[in-house]
Formats: structure tokens, sequence, C-alpha cells
């Protein structure tokens, strides 16, 4: 661990410093991710077990029908599953270290070691059938969920072999690990946590990079330009994206007239831009949503109506993390929150999501953008500390100058713990204006 520590020192003085965003090389990111995997194997995993009440969780995934939980548990310089890979973490009491084996003919990674040895038993499946029945557990888990799809990557075919190959006594034990699944998604540690931010300030300096005058030209560049301007950007320092990033125009004119306007837009003085952005970095991924305005000549500053209405997208992100409690469910928070706007005289719309190994990622649901009475199943899923999400929402404005509603749509990535909530990056809380005019303020 000493490796994350240094490196994270090293990090913090190059941003500090450095004139765009620091990406290590390929091979420092391989070692990050091994390290924190192996974190999270040794000291999270267990903790998580047992508060679901699992002493084995069984995961089975086929090359290139891969579960979306053993990405998360394959070393870095695994691209995906090898033929069929199976994994068994078994938890053999608190005063022991857990158990993790691979069915396979190598070890994976450096905390799964290899318990199959084809020469000796072609049969892999009987092998794992082998070591789930000499371990006698009481509930073993697997990836079968109703819910989420980030827990259900089981397939029926590998479902039906793990259970040919259990004794009757054992088969009753095989249940679903939606709630541990969920929980191994979902929660970040500190190592993590640590990292996130730079991750966060990176996607933030593309972002704004982007909205700037170094790529928006008004009345050359369309909102098509500044896309693949964002994802060229992403290619040249190395990193994915996890969605292709959009860029929208509100102006003052009638929208009945902008849709009959050429597309993609050409962006124009005193147009409100709106960009959605995210990159995959070290296997985490952001999700951020903000604005910019193109200002007029002669023109120093955001309009005034402008700033009144992104203060309200400020004040409904303020009211809902204001809700975040530790067992209060993703359904009870936005009821809590829309009660709390609309006494406001806020138009709210409230979409919020976690954030981690998946963009859109398991763990509790705050609203759907068409859900905004509440969602079944994923937004009754209570609260956890130790989790990140997308503070992800809009309000309508009503605009009297433009003499029409306009959206302020905000989208920043939090963090949730026994301290309280908090933005890993910051937030906007300023319109950035093209050209720059002052500094920008994330507070």
């Amino acid at each position: 661990m000493k490796y994350i520590l240094s490196l994270l020192l090293f990090l913090a003085f190059t941003l500090s410093f450095s004139q765009g965003p620091v990406i290590l090389t390929q091979r420092d990111q391989a070692r990050v991710i091994d390290e924190l995997l192996e974190d999270r194997l040794r000291i999270t995993l267990p903790a998580l077990m047992r508060r679901e009440g699992f002493d084995m969780w069984v995961v089975i995934s086929r090359e290139y029908n891969e579960d979306p939980v053993i990405e998360t548990l394959l070393p870095a310089t695994w691209m995906a599953a090898r033929r069929t890979t199976m994994l068994v973490a078994f938890d053999r009491g608190t005063d022991k270290e857990m158990e993790f084996l691979a069915v396979a003919r190598y070890d994976v990674g450096k905390a799964f070691k290899r318990a199959w040895d084809p020469d000796a038993n072609p049969d892999q499946w009987a092998q794992l059938g082998k070591i789930i029945t000499e371990r006698n557990p009481k509930k073993i888990g697997v990836n079968k969920a109703p819910s989420w799809g980030h827990a259900d990557g089981l397939t029926s075919n590998d479902y039906d072999n793990l259970i040919k190959v259990l004794p009757k006594n054992l088969q009753p034990k095989v249940v679903s690990a939606e709630k541990l699944a969920v929980s191994w998604l979902e929660t970040r540690t500190e190592k993590e946590m640590a990292i996130y931010q730079q991750i966060c300030r990176i996607a933030h300096e593309i972002i704004q990079e982007g909205f700037s005058d170094k790529v928006i030209q008004p009345g050359v560049t369309t909102t098509e330009d500044v896309v693949w301007w964002y994802r060229e950007r992403i290619k040249e320092l190395k990193l994915d994206t996890w969605f292709q990033p959009s860029v929208s125009i509100q102006r003052n004119e009638a929208d009945a007239i902008m849709a009959k306007r050429p597309q993609p837009l050409v962006i124009q003085p005193g147009d409100f831009l709106h960009v959605d952005f995210g990159i995959t970095y070290l296997r985490l991924n952001t999700d951020t949503q903000q604005h910019a305005y193109i200002l007029k000549a002669g023109e120093t500053e955001v309009p005034k109506f402008l700033k009144d209405a992104f203060a309200k997208g400020n004040r409904l992100q303020d009211l809902l993390t204001g809700n975040f409690k530790e067992g209060r469910t993703g359904n009870e928070i936005l009821k809590a929150t829309r009660d709390q706007a609309i006494a406001e005289g806020i138009t709210p719309s409230i979409y919020t999501h976690p954030i981690g190994f998946h963009g859109h990622a398991a763990g509790t649901t705050i609203g759907m953008w068409d859900m905004q009475g509440g969602v079944p199943f994923t937004g009754d899923y209570p609260m956890h500390y130790k989790t990140a999400y997308s503070i992800e929402l809009n309000c309508t404005v009503n605009i009297p100058e433009w003499k029409k509603d306009i959206r302020i749509q905000l989208e920043e990535d939090g963090y949730f713990d026994e301290t309280g909530f908090r933005y890993i990056d910051g937030r906007q809380r300023e319109i950035i204006t093209v050209p720059r005019m002052g500094g920008i303020n994330r507070q």
C-alpha cells in the first residue's frame, strides 16, 4: 500500500503545478488498480459478507459474457474472463482470514489462488462442487437478482450446472446475493476516495477546457464540434468514457424556431450551454453536467437573470443532499426533497444515481426523470455510509427576459459517510463564461 500513498502525494503535487491533468502510465494504473482490489478483498468484502449474512460467494462468468461483478474482481491485466472463470470467496470465521479460490488453471490476481488441477480432475464444474461441499457453507450467494442488472450476471445455464454438482443438502443454500453484490459495488474505500478526487478534478478540467475560446468560436463552432472535441480529448489523455458526451443550447428565441434551425446548432453569443460528460479512469467513473454562457459583445459577466436561475439549481442540490441519512431509502429522500423544493417555489426533477465501478451504478436510486413519484425496488434500497452518488437533477425556471422557461441541469459527484455528504471535487457554483472572465468557483 506504500505505492498508493506515494502516488497520491505525487498526484497532489503535480496537479497543483501542472498546466493540465496528470494521467498515470498504463503500468502505474495497473499497479494502483491491483492494490485497490487487494485492499477491498481483504478489508471491505469480509465486513459486507457478514453484514448481508453470507459465508460464501460464488461468482461465475464466461469469456465475453462477463458478469458485471466479476469485472471488478479481476486483476488489471485481465481484460475479460477466461473461458469459464469461477471465483469463490469463503468466510472461515471472524478470527480467520477470508479464503479466496479460483477454480481455474492459474491464480486470478494476487488474492484468488488456483484450486483446480485439470490433469487430476478434468471436470471444472465437479471441482467447484467439491470445493463447496468440503467447506459446507451455511449460505451460498450467487449473482441472480430481480432488481439490479449489475447483480444478475450468472447465466441460467451456469446456475443449472452449479446446482447439479452440489449435494441435495447444499442446493437450498444457494440464494440470490443481490444485496451483497450491490454493497460490494457501491461501497467506496478510503484509498479509492483519495484517488477519486483526482479523477473528478480531471473531468472538471476537461469540461472547462472544452467550454473555452480554445475550442469554441462563436458563429462557427457547433454543438457537435464540441462533443467530438471532448471525445478526442479523452482519447488524447488515454482515458475512457462510458457514454457519448452531449452539448446543448438554450437561447433567447422560441423553442419552435430553434427546432427548425439546421442541426447541429452553431453556437452564438448569448447562448446558454449545457454539457453532460463522464470519464473512466482507474476503474472509477465520473458523471458531470455543467453550464456555460457565451458572452455577447460588451458583456463581462453572465446576466443576472441566469445567475439567479442557476442559484435555484444549487439550492435544489442543497435540499437533496441535506436529506441524506443512513437507512433512509431513495424514495423517502426523493419525496422529502420534492416537498421542500415545491414549498420554496422551485420546480424540481430529481434523478440521482450511485457512481463508482459503473456510471449508472448499483445502490440507492433517488428518482428517475420519468419516475418522480418514486422508483420501485431500487428506490426502496436504504442508503449506506461510504457510498458515492452523481447528484443529478434539474429545475425549471421562468425567464421573463426570454419569455420562456429554461432548465438548470446540474450533475456533480459526491460522497456520503459518517461525517455527512461532500462533493468529491466541489461543484459548479458559477456559470462558466466563454471567453473566461475570472476564476471558477467549485466550493
